[in-house]
């Protein structure tokens, strides 16, 4: 009897921990996320920052948006601010963004800030949804740190052969070589491009270390081999010609990653 109890507690005891195992019935992340782009009108960046600072993060999160991050691109010529926002599905977006813009502590924020001139002169939106392969999507800390955002425009009927090199051999290529993968996206269904685009955001210790970083990653053997393999397999290349665009970017003060 007493055996045969100890055998029932060790097959318990494997049972709950293949069941905590992170890798045990992971669910996918079904998520809705959101990257919103903003361009400041000309000199107005920093009253910008100061809205979302004093204001506009703490009022996404009243009303169900979770911030996931804010930066800046480190040489902000456009003065660009970039951030994701991440929701439980697309309707729960338009529901968060509708109590958001009729919120009167938004209304009278929006209009102090702006007494003196608008302060975005453009906005740029775009739905994404998580790739299969993306690390856990949530904010982190660990500065310092510099982020790399990079945006891959597949060749034509060609992104699940890019995506299947990123979860086969890119991803751990890259932590091989020192970079941190963060998160990993397509655009959603329905937005322009949605069967082109992977877009993802690395960090790295300093925009010198990525660039050290991705040198030896190209020259690295197991790369040449997976990035061949994988042409050859496609019949050519994963991505368009100047499809591979990088801007390195620094976390705001108030950003919830950093």
């Amino acid at each position: 009897m007493l055996t045969f109890m100890r055998v029932q507690f060790a097959a318990l005891l494997i049972m709950t921990t293949s069941l905590l195992s992170p890798t045990h019935g992971a669910s996918a992340d079904t998520r809705c996320y959101e990257m919103r782009v903003y361009y400041a009108a000309p000199g107005k960046l920093e009253a910008l920052n100061s809205r979302f600072r004093d204001h506009t993060v703490k009022l996404f999160e009243k009303h169900g948006m979770q911030n996931i991050g804010y930066w800046m691109p480190l040489e902000n010529k456009d003065q660009k601010l970039v951030y994701v926002l991440a929701y439980p599905n697309r309707q729960a977006r338009e529901a968060s963004w509708k109590a958001f813009m009729a919120d009167p502590d938004w209304t009278k924020a929006y209009k102090a800030s702006e007494v003196d001139g608008k302060l975005v002169a453009k906005v740029e939106v775009s739905f994404m949804t998580a790739t299969d392969y993306s690390p856990a999507i949530a904010p982190s800390l660990a500065a310092p740190r510099v982020f790399e955002l990079r945006t891959y425009t597949a060749t034509a009927g060609k992104l699940d052969n890019l995506n299947a090199r990123f979860r086969d051999h890119t991803l751990e290529l890259f932590a091989h070589h020192g970079m941190k993968n963060l998160a990993y996206w397509n655009l959603s269904a329905g937005e322009k491009g949605a069967d082109q685009k992977l877009i993802y955001i690395l960090s790295h210790a300093s925009k010198a270390a990525g660039e050290a970083s991705f040198k030896t990653f190209r020259e690295d053997p197991k790369w040449k081999a997976a990035r061949v393999a994988s042409e050859e397999k496609a019949g050519g290349s994963l991505t368009a010609p100047e499809g591979v665009k990088s801007e390195y970017m620094q976390a705001t003060d108030y950003s919830p990653t950093k």
